[in-house]
């Protein structure tokens, strides 16, 4: 009898605590989806490519071309970061494809200015009849992947001027002795810009 007893207790506790479980289940709330950022553009990443993991060996097509990314510079400066590749049709053309994300990722396509003194430090400068005001300075560390043509690791100095209809004029220095070099860049509208991604790798 007292065995009995003492399994109806069993059995009665194992209820009460199967029941206290149940309800304390329903009560804790349900995990929060992680917050989406409402600007961010996930189809056109996933249509044209995700320009933030561009890299050596990648394809860009732009205004009916096809270049190779023959090499990056990753560079930093205190928490900020962005990247500069090294474009080549592989027939002579050679550009720079800058990608910043400050938060939204802009584009920038640059060729080099050959035969001129500009020099940077003024407020605003004039190239090819266009006017550029001074907009950022500084200086930056990077590290080279693949073909830059610069050094594993290294400093740049840079001035950016801005101007009309995302325009752009740029002077960098690799180095604290070495010269200016000069391009003048233009901002793509992302929609301008298919990436091949040749792996899967980020």
């Amino acid at each position: 009898m007292e065995f009995v007893v003492i399994l109806l207790i069993v059995a009665a506790v194992a209820a009460v605590w199967w029941l206290w479980r149940k309800n304390t289940r329903k009560s804790e709330p349900a995990p929060r989806p992680a917050p989406v950022d409402p600007f961010a553009d996930a189809d056109t990443d996933v249509l044209r490519g995700d320009p933030k993991r561009l890299k050596a060996s990648d394809l860009v097509e732009l205004y009916g071309k096809t270049l190779a990314v023959r090499g990056t510079l990753r560079l930093s400066e205190g928490d900020y970061h962005w990247a500069e590749h090294f474009l080549d049709t592989g027939t002579g053309v050679k550009r720079w494809l800058s990608v910043e994300a400050d938060p939204d990722v802009e584009l920038v396509l640059w060729e080099e200015v050959t035969d001129t003194d500009l020099q940077p430090g003024p407020r605003e400068l004039s190239h090819e009849g266009v006017s550029f005001k001074s907009d950022e300075k500084g200086r930056a560390t990077y590290v080279s992947e693949a073909t830059t043509g610069l050094a594993p690791t290294g400093t740049l100095r840079y001035h950016d001027y801005a101007g009309p209809d995302g325009q752009k004029l740029s002077f960098e220095a690799f180095g604290d002795d070495a010269k200016w070099e000069v391009a003048k860049g233009l901002t793509l509208d992302r929609n301008q810009v298919t990436i091949y991604h040749q792996s899967d790798e980020a």
